[in-house]
């Protein structure tokens, strides 16, 4: 007798479709709804206008990176902004893809796969495009999918980068030095009907010039292999703004890699990116309620093993705004003071520093939007000392790091 039984670790998402529907603001659905649970907010029209923004500006292929937010309603706006392919890391993102968007590209981009995962996306969800960075994950990918070039099996080589100067340092788990991918390249060409190179240069980096780097040590080992290849990926990491920080525009970002690309001289060949947080960031936010204050620390209902992971160890500062139902203005005309966050568990650890910055009136059962969440906010959720309860909503207010703010939108 089979005694196991599949749970999901956190409960789902609640939609509230009807109250999105007829109350299009986070504002008036603060004031109906009165959450005292973490309500998430998503913005598809923004979403949809930095995927259609990015689309149309970077030289080459544009496949979202699923990781970032694998909310359905988050891939149909990406989708809607005119990406047609979706870089997976693993086989139940592949799976979802799929079954969303049954003609798109699904490129399994994780450098260690399982091998029933690599079996299933072949042999079930027609993915032809896999990435490695050892000879046996090579060896593990033909195993698998018993295919070569004739059946259309695109190999990509991960290739390590040198410690960067990315908020997130991706330079130590995964990718071959110099000499090993040149060697995985040729080991791989003959099998591979679509054969490429794949770098990144870590998670929200401000500076063009890593790519221009970054494409320079590809071209040395593109030449040390000796053999063609189609297709440069490189890999996500494009920066959005936060309230500490301003990044260079897109175009900057493009046009180093574009020069760079073209430097490399490579006849055939053609770029590819993966972004995530580029795409998604400003799309989504989540409401949280105050339930205590402490001098400067305020305890909220939502924290690190919640949607607010990255305020918590990495530092990562967010815009946020009071919501103070029936009072014009939410106290904006109150001076700012800057706060810290106490999560809902019992782990003394769930703080987070900010600053986050406030009215100095704010008190117990007033409601905090915190902005810039749509990447890697409500994707982290555990389900940590039970506090797993959170809702979302589909609104039509502007990011709040944009031009203009959802009170001026709602006027």
């Amino acid at each position: 007798m089979d005694l196991t039984r599949a749970r999901a670790a956190v409960a789902p998402l609640r939609r509230d479709h009807e109250a999105a529907n007829a109350l299009p603001t986070v504002d008036a659905l603060v004031a109906v709804a009165r959450p005292e649970e973490p309500m998430h907010c998503l913005r598809p029209t923004a979403i949809a206008a930095a995927a259609a923004n990015f689309v149309r500006g970077f030289p080459g292929e544009t496949l979202y990176a699923v990781k970032c937010n694998p909310e359905p309603a988050v891939l149909r706006a990406v989708w809607e902004g005119g990406v047609r392919h979706f870089d997976c890391a693993s086989a139940t993102e592949v799976a979802l893809v799929r079954n969303m968007f049954p003609k798109a590209g699904i490129h399994f981009m994780h450098p260690v796969k399982a091998r029933g995962a690599i079996r299933e996306a072949w042999s079930r969800h027609g993915v032809q495009d896999f990435v490695l960075d050892t000879a046996e994950e090579l060896a593990k990918i033909l195993a698998e999918t018993g295919a070569g070039a004739a059946e259309g099996l695109g190999i990509f080589v991960r290739l390590a980068l040198p410690k960067g100067v990315a908020r997130y340092d991706l330079s130590g788990k995964f990718g071959a030095e110099a000499a090993e991918a040149a060697a995985l390249l040729r080991a791989a060409r003959p099998h591979a009907a679509r054969l490429g190179l794949h770098f990144h240069v870590g998670s929200q980096c401000l500076d063009p010039l890593a790519w221009r780097r970054a494409m320079a040590l590809a071209g040395e080992v593109i030449q040390a292999a000796g053999v063609p290849i189609e297709v440069v990926d490189v890999g996500g990491g494009f920066p959005v703004a936060y309230p500490d920080v301003t990044p260079p525009p897109l175009g900057a970002f493009f046009a180093e890699i574009e020069a760079a690309f073209e430097a490399l001289a490579l006849p055939g060949a053609v770029l590819w990116a993966e972004p995530g947080r580029a795409l998604v960031a400003g799309g989504g936010s989540v409401v949280v309620q105050v339930q205590q204050r402490r001098g400067q620390e305020l305890y909220v209902n939502d924290g690190v093993y919640g949607a607010l992971s990255d305020a918590g160890a990495p530092g990562f500062v967010f815009p946020c705004r009071l919501i103070r139902p029936g009072e014009d203005g939410s106290g904006e005309a109150e001076a700012l003071q800057g706060f810290a966050l106490y999560g809902p568990t019992c782990d003394s650890a769930d703080r987070m520093t900010g600053p986050f910055w406030l009215p100095a009136g704010v008190r117990e059962g007033d409601w905090i939007e915190i902005g810039q969440l749509g990447a890697y906010g409500a994707c982290l959720r555990t389900a940590f000392n039970g506090f797993d309860r959170a809702r979302l909503v589909e609104v039509r207010d502007r990011p709040m790091l944009g031009e203009e703010s959802p009170a001026a939108i709602a006027a």
